[in-house]
């Protein structure tokens, strides 16, 4: 197909920290140089933000080194955390524990309770006042490679294709973005990142990606039940002690709290659902207390990578480099991924200005990994890459362990600790107990097709399903058989379900993709890997506002 085509210096493919926070440094350094650089910045949500799902309390050190005058700018970091309280959950009881038996990871002095769709969308402005091209509701839909293999760009998606793949009436080719170097900053699980993970073999000789998904809501309450400020991180129930995950409940400014629940994506009962588990922690009287008389305003879920330092691919391949969480660097024990999306983008953006005015192009950016081995971020990722492995070893003795680890070690233990995929985790249904989950009230506790609802999740629906199974029949043939069908429960948006139909009441996996929320746990928790996330027409998806 004939396709137009535009020409830059740098590409970046994601409108996240990690993409604006390199589109920022490019340009900075630009004018600081007196160079000339065509940065461009694509975004597959209709608009900056639209799918950002964070939790977030933000650590300020990477954009204190950014923007030092963002106060002055209007950032919208305007809530200081100024309490911080962890507790432990019994289904009845909630036990605050002590702060000197915590690590430092859960000190947030200094840092500031933010809603992260509303900190991209100021970042944007930042970037286009700079002169970076920005052009959100454009999908990299796959990737462009030169006649020496390496990645010149990407190809935006095809608009107005009609479900059986034809071109419809109102059919628009996407346009080729070639560039000399790209960025590929798409958040956790990118589809092109893993696409470009196998082609140049980036995970080898690492561990693999280890996730969780995380479901937050975010609610209007009664001032008497807020607290401007305070910080509640939970483990325990309703999670049994076999399950890796936790819950976060901060309060914002203007009577709006956000409480999100985490499950690792490693368990292993397939009756297990992320959702339900989330909406059985907000009954607990703990949580309550907060949100009784108040009203969910908002709804989403997001994939995490909490893998670390052991788990992290290699970042370069010719023509470009893996940014924030596309390559997985979150902070999982701080339970912060921003600060440290934000550094990997300026770090990557410094090595690209560098090859650019060397007169390279498309070539590897060495010097970014080694900027990354130097930077605070190495230091902060290493001092805390056990805590995954861990925690996997149930809750009491992981606490103890990594307690330990940074008490005594300070985070420099000698020994490393490893991950495993979380696909190959779940035990057949028929050695797992199924899970009575208690009917949702409608006023604290809802079901997922409302709550979806609230996402403000938009699909056409003649267009090819962007989730393809690469073999229809395992579907049925496998994950019912032996797992009972998980992709119903693990879902948080009910886009997978069971129906029989016909003559011999068959059954067959019906998939409601208008409903995704784009969080990717499919992809990462399918048994068989057989889910295969795809970019549907640039702009769709849900638009969260301000989560």
């Amino acid at each position: 197909m004939e396709r137009e085509s535009m020409e830059f210096d740098v590409l970046i493919i994601g409108g996240g920290p990690a993409g604006l926070a390199a589109a920022i440094k490019l340009k900075q350094l630009a004018t600081e140089r007196n160079q000339d650089i065509a940065v461009c910045l694509i975004d597959k949500g209709a608009e900056l933000g639209a799918h950002i799902l964070s939790g977030a309390v933000i650590d300020p050190r990477a954009l204190n080194e950014l923007l030092p005058d963002w106060k002055e700018r209007g950032a919208p970091l305007k809530t200081a955390a100024t309490e911080d309280k962890v507790m432990y959950l019994t289904e009845t009881k909630g036990y605050v524990l002590p702060r000197l038996a915590l690590p430092d990871n859960f000190d947030n002095h200094g840092n500031y309770i933010v809603r992260v769709g509303n900190v991209a969308k100021w970042m944007g402005e930042q970037a286009e006042a700079l002169g970076v091209e920005i052009y959100p509701g454009f999908a990299g839909a796959d990737l462009l490679y030169d006649e020496n293999g390496a990645v010149k760009g990407v190809v935006t998606g095809d608009m107005g294709v009609t479900r059986d793949g034809t071109p419809g009436p109102n059919f628009q080719p996407g346009m080729e973005l070639h560039a000399k170097y790209t960025l590929f900053a798409e958040g956790c699980r990118g589809h092109l990142a893993k696409r470009l993970e196998a082609k140049y073999q980036l995970r080898e000789g690492v561990d693999p990606q280890t996730y969780g998904v995380g479901i937050k809501e975010l609610w209007e309450v009664p001032v008497a039940n807020h607290r401007p400020g305070l910080v509640v991180h939970t483990a325990g129930w309703p999670l049994t002690h076999d399950v890796y995950g936790g819950a976060f409940l901060y309060h914002l400014e203007e009577n709006l709290i956000e409480i999100g629940f985490v499950v690792g994506l490693n368990y292993a009962n397939p009756y297990l659902s992320p959702f339900e588990e989330m909406q059985r922690h907000k009954t607990h009287p703990e949580i309550r207390k907060f949100l009784e008389g108040g009203k969910r305003l908002a709804y989403g879920a997001r994939a995490i990578a909490t893998g670390s330092l052991q788990s992290l691919p290699r970042l370069i391949f010719p023509g470009g480099a893996l940014i924030g969480c596309d390559a997985g660097f979150l902070n999982a024990a701080r339970i912060k991924g921003v600060h440290a999306a934000m550094k990997s983008g300026m770090l990557a953006a410094e090595a690209a200005f560098e090859a650019l005015v060397a007169g390279r192009q498309r070539d590897a950016l060495t010097a970014f990994p080694v900027a990354f081995r130097d930077s605070w971020l190495y230091t902060e990722l290493r001092k805390t890459r056990n805590f995954k492995p861990f925690m996997k070893k149930t809750f009491w003795l992981g606490s103890t362990l990594f307690a330990i680890d940074q008490k005594l070690f300070f985070g420099k233990a000698p020994w490393t600790l490893h991950n495993h995929s979380d696909h190959d985790k779940l035990k057949p249904a028929a050695e797992c107990p199924k899970i009575d989950y208690p009917k949702p009230d409608g006023t604290l506790t809802f079901d997922r097709l409302s709550s979806v609802f609230l996402s403000n999740t938009n699909h056409e629906e003649d267009q090819p399903c962007h989730l393809r199974l690469k073999e229809a029949e395992t579907a049925i043939a496998i994950n019912l058989e032996i797992y009972d069908s998980p992709e119903q429960r693990y879902c948080p948006a009910g886009v997978y379900e069971i129906v029989r139909d016909g003559e011999n009441n068959a059954p067959r996996l019906q998939i409601n993709s208008q409903n995704c929320l784009h969080c990717k746990t499919c992809d990462i928790k399918d048994p068989t890997q057989n889910i295969d996330w795809n970019t549907p027409q640039g702009g769709e998806g849900p638009i969260y506002q301000g989560m």
